[in-house]
């Protein structure tokens, strides 16, 4: 399966790496720096392969190379106008987190992939942690009995130097801040864990140490499902002076589980009222990371190959991306007007966002 990559900054990593664990036939690499091109196929050992191509333009290179599958890990900004450009040209698409900036531009993307039966996978890749697929089965299963409330706690720490690395980061046209960047994943989680369906959210957020950004470096939010159980979200950028945790809870009538590590990848606590043999291994399960990243990409990539093969939706569809991002935009909007927000959210932008600090 032809393979392209647009955007080679810091996430593209983890994109090639997922398609070369693939064995997918990588075709072109685009980015305005070409410097970034190298540099990643630098790092795979890929500079000398012929069969890649360089791009500037992504315009250029779905119609020079005709790939059936592209992952875009450019700017946030930029997501949703380049995943259009790819769905009309009947292009299937992984886009990096968050797929828009704005519900209508979701939207949007979620109309045209089926308008074009194109697979459109969001790039949520803690769903497949092996900590987060035990839950998702306990769950599944009905083991919790009825669910009490949950919570997401992503207490990282990005400083100066991160967002010199690249000047597009903090600004609410292109990036969001700590909600929208770093806590989405955890988000998307805890959304999924808990029925899905939300009532209403109240949230605050604000901009404590990061003077130099446009957006919030931390956010606190409650949020209300349909089925009667309640979550709380706590993201920030400000944990002096390292990464401490991305830390997930769901608490029910029957079982409680912690997953922990530092991008929801171990097992902290694990109990069940009917605990089977299986159970004593999850007490003890820990998945190894080279980065916050986790190791999700390449199970992704592997599912939305699967989908596009047997024409069934991804894993990890665009619904889902356009449902994390409903909830960071709707905490975003109960900051701005300093109410309750119910949902659904029918058109909010992080752009709205400007001056907020």
């Amino acid at each position: 399966m032809k393979y392209a990559l647009i955007g080679c900054g810091r996430i593209a990593v983890n994109h090639m790496k997922a398609a070369l664990n693939n064995e997918l036939e990588i075709v072109a690499v685009c980015d305005v720096l070409p410097e970034k091109m190298e540099g990643i196929l630098e790092k795979y050992d890929l500079q000398n392969e012929t069969s890649i191509k360089r791009y500037a333009d992504y315009k250029e290179m779905i119609v020079q190379e005709k790939p059936e599958l592209v992952s875009i890990a450019t700017e946030s900004g930029i997501h949703a106008e380049i995943a259009l450009h790819c769905i009309e040209k009947g292009v299937n698409v992984i886009i990096e987190k968050p797929m828009a900036m704005s519900i209508e531009d979701a939207d949007k993307i979620i109309a045209a992939a089926e308008a074009n039966n194109v697979k459109v996978s969001a790039c949520h890749q803690n769903r497949f942690n092996v900590a987060i697929q035990e839950l998702r089965k306990a769950l599944e299963a009905g083991r919790f009995g009825k669910l009490s409330h949950g919570s997401i706690h992503v207490r990282w720490n990005r400083d100066h130097g991160y967002y010199d690395q690249a000047s597009w980061r903090g600004t609410w046209e292109q990036d969001g801040g700590a909600l929208m960047n770093q806590c989405i994943h955890g988000i998307d989680l805890l959304r999924w864990m808990m029925g899905d369906e939300i009532e209403e959210i109240y949230g605050a957020t604000r901009q404590q140490f990061h003077d130099y950004l446009e957006a919030e470096d931390v956010g606190m939010a409650v949020v209300k499902f349909k089925n009667g159980a309640i979550g709380t979200i706590e993201g920030t950028t400000n944990v002096y002076p390292k990464n401490l945790e991305e830390t997930l809870y769901v608490f029910g009538e029957k079982g409680t589980v912690k997953i922990g590590g530092t991008s929801t990848n171990n097992i902290d606590v694990w109990n069940f009222a009917d605990e089977t043999e299986e159970d004593a291994k999850n007490k003890e399960l820990k998945e190894a990371t080279s980065n916050v990243y986790g190791n999700g990409h390449t199970s992704l990539f592997a599912d939305v190959i699967d989908a596009i093969k047997n024409d069934r939706r991804p894993y990890v569809d665009a619904v889902a991306g356009r449902n994390a991002l409903e909830v960071v935009l709707s905490i975003y909007k109960s900051q701005k007007e300093g109410k309750v927000v119910k949902l659904p959210l029918k058109d909010f932008a992080s752009t709205d966002m400007k001056g907020e600090f």
